[in-house]
């Protein structure tokens, strides 16, 4: 995760240290949460936020960022930096985004690589 932090990148971490993949609209990269048969963007993986029975992507996981009542969603981490949580939450302290609109969100910020 450090050498991820260094190269400022963007992605997704959950509260337990698991890596939920790049925050990019690239449909094809192996690694976006964009990629609907990749393991950060698949319905069925284990690892991706869109998996509805994972506990990344499951309404009642705390890790999940559509629980929204859980204190412990994923962090978004914007070019290296901590900007705040990918949450249905809206009473988390740091900024939010809400995963129902996380294209719109990697639109705004030009995550398209």
């Amino acid at each position: 995760m450090r050498q991820r932090i260094e190269n400022r990148e963007s992605f997704l971490i959950a509260d337990d240290g698991q890596y939920l993949g790049k925050l990019s609209l690239n449909q094809y990269d192996v690694e976006s949460i964009s990629n609907p048969y990749g393991f950060y963007g698949s319905q069925y993986s284990p690892t991706s936020i869109y998996n509805q029975y994972g506990n990344y992507g499951s309404p009642y996981s705390s890790l999940s960022p559509f629980n929204q009542y859980s204190r412990t969603p994923p962090k978004i981490i914007l070019h290296g930096r901590i900007l705040g949580y990918l949450t249905k939450n809206v009473y988390m302290n740091l900024p939010i985004v809400d995963p129902d609109n996380i294209v719109y969100w990697l639109r705004d910020q030009r995550l398209e690589y």
